[in-house]
This record gives structure tokens, sequence and C-alpha cells, in this order.
């Protein structure tokens, strides 16, 4: 089948499979024309790779252990008989690294969120303390929209004489109004 078709089989783009093709998860066969050319087990590898990016691993993590994907399964989980020869495609050394990764990811983002919130506590309860030194604010300047001041209206031109002659209306194309001869 052609790209677009893989594509759409294994619910991706062509350029994804492209892009894998660069990376060495994926080698389609190429016909005497030079287009590529996938098989179903091209689309199920691809199925594979999805699996295993949308858990949290790399294109790099999964390259390092490219040459196991066909052992595993649409689900990314070794093939029956396979788990239990070793010989599945994700080694648990690049798993487990990738957890570590995550666990100290979600810590920083875990304290990230504990110091704004610990901020966000301090504002508001320095908004709420009585006799601040900064100033304080009454509760009606609190939910009190702001006022806006409300520009000077121009004036508008006097009334025209009757008397007066009145003008033709402005042209909106060019000053010129002779006819143009020659070129």
């Amino acid at each position: 089948m052609r790209i677009g078709d893989a594509a759409a089989a294994a619910g991706t783009t062509p350029r994804a499979l492209r892009f894998y093709e660069e990376r060495g998860l994926l080698s389609p066969r190429r016909s005497p024309t030079g287009q590529r050319e996938y098989e179903p087990g091209d689309v199920a590898r691809v199925r594979v790779v999805r699996q295993l990016l949308a858990l949290g691993l790399t294109v790099e993590d999964i390259r390092a252990c490219a040459a196991g994907l066909g052992l595993l399964g649409d689900d990314g989980l070794p093939l029956p008989g396979e788990a239990s020869r070793g010989r599945c495609g994700l080694s648990p050394g690049v798993a487990e690294q990738r957890i570590d990764q995550l666990d100290a990811e979600i810590a920083r983002l875990t304290g990230l969120r504990q110091r704004l919130a610990r901020r966000l506590t301090a504002i508001r309860a320095a908004a709420l303390a009585p006799g601040d030194a900064r100033g304080t604010r009454t509760d009606e300047e609190h939910t009190a929209p702001p006022k806006m001041s409300t520009p000077a209206r121009p004036e508008k031109p006097a009334p025209a004489r009757p008397d007066a002659p009145s003008r033709p209306p402005a042209r909106c194309h060019s000053r010129n109004t002779r006819p143009r001869t020659g070129v």
C-alpha cells in the first residue's frame, strides 16, 4: 500500500511515516520508481511506535530497541511466547530509565505547583490584611468597576450658511481629472 493509505491505517500522517523512516524506526520497501510500499507489518510497527510514544518514551528511546519492535503486538506488549524468551523489543533498562525521568519531572512540577500555591496564598492574605502599610481598599473599591474618563467629543462643524456656494462631492479616485492620452 502507498504512504497515504498506510498512514490512514496506522492513524497518523504521511509526514510522520517519513519521520519514522528517517529515524530508523521504519524501513518500507521501495518500488522500482522509488515510491514507498508499506505492508501490514509496517502498519503494525507504526502502531507500536505510536503506542510507545504515547507512554512517554522518546523516539531515541524507541530507536535504541528498534530491532525488536516487530516482536511487539499492536498494543505494545510482547506477542505470546516472546516475553518468556526475553526477546521483546523494549528493553527493561530503557523503560526504567524513562520512568525515572518521568518521576523526576513529576517531582519538579509538584514542587513548582506547591511554590506557586504558597505564593498565591500569601498574595491573597496580603490583599485581605487590614491596615496594610501599602494602603488598603474598601470592599466597595474591590467590587466597583474602575472609573473611566470619557474622551472629549469633537465639536460639530458649524452649519453651512444658506447663501454660501455648495461644493461638488469629493472624488474617490485620482486628482487628475483630465483624460489620459497616450501610453
